[in-house]
């Protein structure tokens, strides 16, 4: 998500204008690097044997959260301690746990929930989860039906970072956001990728649109990534594309986050006063290479 020292810019290797793709050149195969051995327990959500052909029909990854309880540490890991100024960048007022009340799986959905409880001198809590050493991928299509929280300062996301965050640091590592929302309109989302210009400096190329039943129903959030572009879908609606070339850094792998931040810069740092508690729900995670 965001960091508050965006700045917004565009360089001659990125850009957004899909009368400049080539449609008729060929998707790249790639063959996923090799990560963690992770342990025994709840099935691991890669698909044994799958062969992409490189055309986003092939499923290799899916999570579908149909075993109720704790989410499978097989495929996500709780990041639980905030980095070094407290509040996971950007001004947010919550606290990350690993506890059933923040994240759990029912009925057949992973429910992110963000709470009103002060905790770790912080006075919501919430939780943001990753697929960091346990599935990283490098192009492919990406479907997430979710359903978003209610509540004037809640910010939930469905993003990606690169794998390499650690080595080269953000933005460097560049950024991907599929799904933000709750920077002032309901059913505003919006779709960005981040990276660095020249001199470090971050910068980000968004698009937006509006949906309807935000909060009440399922929508459908799609990512489409090649070598030379990235494509953001609602329900099939595409509403953002950037073209990539040269030395980008989203010609590497990167793993999935999901998370519902409370507060922030991204929603004007207002936070309803009446917010109690308030659920991102998702359906699954699937993806295509």
């Amino acid at each position: 998500m965001k960091k508050i020292y965006y700045i917004i810019c565009v360089l001659f290797f990125v850009g957004c204008g899909s009368n400049e793709i080539d449609e008729g050149t060929p998707q790249i195969v790639i063959t996923p690097e090799p990560i963690v051995q992770v342990p025994q327990g709840c099935p691991s959500g890669r698909v044994a044997n799958a062969s992409p052909t490189g055309d986003f029909t092939t499923l290799v990854w899916a999570d579908e959260f149909n075993e109720d309880g704790a989410p499978c540490d097989n495929n996500w890991f709780h990041e639980i301690i905030p980095p070094s100024n407290g509040g996971w960048y950007n001004n947010e007022q919550q606290f990350y746990t690993d506890s059933r009340s923040n994240s759990i799986v029912e009925d057949g959905v992973l429910k992110i929930i963000a709470k009103k409880e002060r905790f770790q001198n912080k006075e919501y809590t919430s939780a943001r989860m990753t697929t960091q050493g346990l599935f990283e991928f490098r192009y492919g299509k990406v479907e997430i039906r979710a359903k978003l929280p209610e509540g004037q300062g809640t910010w939930p996301a469905l993003w990606f970072l690169g794998v390499n965050i650690n080595t080269v640091s953000w933005p460097q590592c560049g950024e991907m956001d599929l799904m933000e929302h709750g920077n002032g309109e309901p059913g505003l989302v919006s779709s960005a990728v981040h990276q660095a210009n020249e001199n470090g400096d971050a910068y980000y190329i968004s698009g937006e649109q509006i949906i309807e039943n935000v909060s009440t129903e399922f929508h459908l959030y799609t990512m489409e990534w090649t070598s030379t572009v990235v494509r953001f879908f609602v329900d099939g609606k595409q509403h953002h594309e950037v073209l990539i070339s040269g030395d980008s850094p989203f010609k590497r792998f990167f793993f999935i986050l999901v998370n519902v931040a409370m507060g922030g810069n991204f929603t004007g740092n207002i936070i309803d006063p009446d917010f109690v508690s308030s659920s991102m729900d998702i359906d699954y995670i699937r993806v295509y290479q």
